[in-house]
C-alpha cells in the first residue's frame, strides 16, 4: 500500500509516498481501507515538529479519516468487512490501509455522506462540541462569537451553535469564505481585515457583546475578544492558528467576571473525566445522523499532491475542511 510518509522534519515539502505492507489484523483489530483523510493544522505543526506530539521518524501523518472496514481481528464484534465507518488514529491516516483498535473508530459513516465528509468530521466536532457543551455551557439564547469561522473547527461551532439556539456572530478574514460561512449557519459575519470586530459585536448586541468566545485564532484576537465579551462571558481558547499564544490582561477578567477555558477534549477524557468519551461516543454519531457539522469540503487532494494540501491550510484558503483521497485514478482538486 501507498502511505504518506515524513521522514525528517519539516515544512510540507518533506512529504514523500512510500510503500509499505497492507496491516494485519491481531485479534482486537480493525483494517479500514481508507477513502479520505482530513487535514488539520496540528498535522502540519507535527510534521514541522512544533506540536506537543512528536511521533518517531518516520511516521505517517493525520489525524481523521472516513474509509471501508476491510478485515477484523477474531475478537472484534461490532463491525464487519464493508461496514463504512469514521475513525481517529495519531499519526498514521494518511495512507491506503491504517489499523485500529475498536476505541478509534467513531461511528458509521451516515448514508448521505462522502468519504471526505465523514473525513473532515471528527476533529472539528469533538472540539465544538467539548467546547460549547462540556467547557461553556452554552444555553439557547446566549451570543456566540466564533473566530476564525472559516476553517474547521471554527465552522463545526457556528453549526454546533446555532443547532443549539445560539446567535452565532462569525470572524473572517475573507468576504468569500465567510458568505459559505453564513450560509451554513451564522446569522452575522464580520471581515477582521475591514472592520473592527470588537465595536460590530457591540453593535449588533447593543452594547453587551458576547456571552462565548470560541477562539482558535490566538494572538492579538483573543486579546481584542476580551472587549468584545459581555459580563460573565466564557473565553473559550481552542488553539493558536495566528503562530503564538496572547496576553491577556488580568485586570479585564476581573472587571467584566470572566471564565477563560482552556479546550482539551483527548486531555480531559484522559486525566479527569473519562465519562465524557461515552457522551462523544452517543452523541457524536446522533449530531452527524442529524447532519449537524456535516463538514464542507473546500478542496481535494490525491496522496501524491499531500504537501499541497498542508499549504491551502497554511495560506488560508481553505472553507470547512481540505482531504487527501486515497483513489489512485484522481482528477485535479476541486
Amino acid at each position: 500500500m501507498r502511505v504518506v510518509l515524513c521522514d525528517r522534519l519539516g515544512d510540507p515539502s518533506v512529504l514523500k509516498i512510500a510503500e509499505r505492507p497492507i496491516p494485519e489484523p491481531g485479534p482486537h483489530d480493525i483494517i479500514v481501507k481508507v477513502g479520505a483523510a482530513s487535514v488539520n493544522f496540528p498535522d502540519i505543526l507535527t510534521v514541522s515538529g512544533e506540536y506537543q506530539h512528536k511521533p518517531e521518524l518516520p511516521f505517517v501523518p493525520g489525524m481523521e479519516g472516513a474509509g471501508t472496514v476491510h478485515a477484523v481481528g477474531a475478537e472484534v464484534a461490532a463491525w464487519r468487512p464493508g461496514d463504512r465507518v469514521i475513525f481517529g488514529i495519531r499519526p498514521g491516516a494518511f495512507a491506503e490501509y491504517v489499523k485500529l483498535a475498536p476505541r478509534n473508530v467513531m461511528t458509521r459513516l451516515p448514508d448521505n455522506w462522502s468519504f471526505a465528509e465523514g473525513a473532515g468530521f471528527r476533529v472539528g466536532a469533538t472540539t465544538a462540541y467539548h467546547s460549547l457543551i462540556h467547557r461553556a455551557r452554552i444555553k439557547a439564547g446566549d451570543v456566540l462569537l466564533v473566530h476564525g469561522a472559516a476553517g474547521g473547527v471554527g465552522l463545526a461551532a457556528v453549526q454546533l451553535g446555532k443547532h443549539l439556539g445560539a446567535r452565532v456572530i462569525a470572524t473572517g478574514g475573507d468576504d468569500e469564505r465567510l458568505a459559505v460561512v453564513r450560509r451554513l449557519g451564522a446569522d452575522h459575519v464580520v471581515n477582521y481585515r475591514t472592520a473592527d470586530f470588537v465595536a460590530e459585536v457591540k453593535g449588533l448586541t447593543e452594547g453587551r457583546g458576547a456571552d462565548v468566545v470560541y477562539d482558535p485564532v490566538g494572538g492579538e484576537v483573543l486579546e481584542k475578544s476580551v472587549r468584545a465579551a459581555a459580563y460573565g462571558a466564557r473565553l473559550l481558547v481552542v488553539g493558536f492558528t495566528s503562530g503564538g499564544p496572547s496576553k491577556l490582561m488580568s485586570n479585564h477578567i476581573l472587571i467584566k467576571g470572566l471564565t477563560v477555558l482552556g479546550v482539551r477534549a483527548g486531555e480531559t477524557i484522559v486525566r479527569i473525566a473519562p465519562e465524557l468519551g461515552r457522551d462523544y461516543a452517543e452523541e457524536l454519531p446522533r449530531l452527524a445522523g442529524l447532519g449537524v457539522m456535516r463538514p464542507h469540503i473546500s478542496h481535494r487532494f490525491p496522496m501524491e499532491r499531500a504537501a499541497d494540501a498542508f499549504r491551502v491550510l497554511l495560506d488560508r484558503k481553505v472553507v470547512g475542511k481540505v482531504v487527501i483521497e486515497m483513489a489512485p485514478s484522481f482528477s485535479s482538486p476541486a
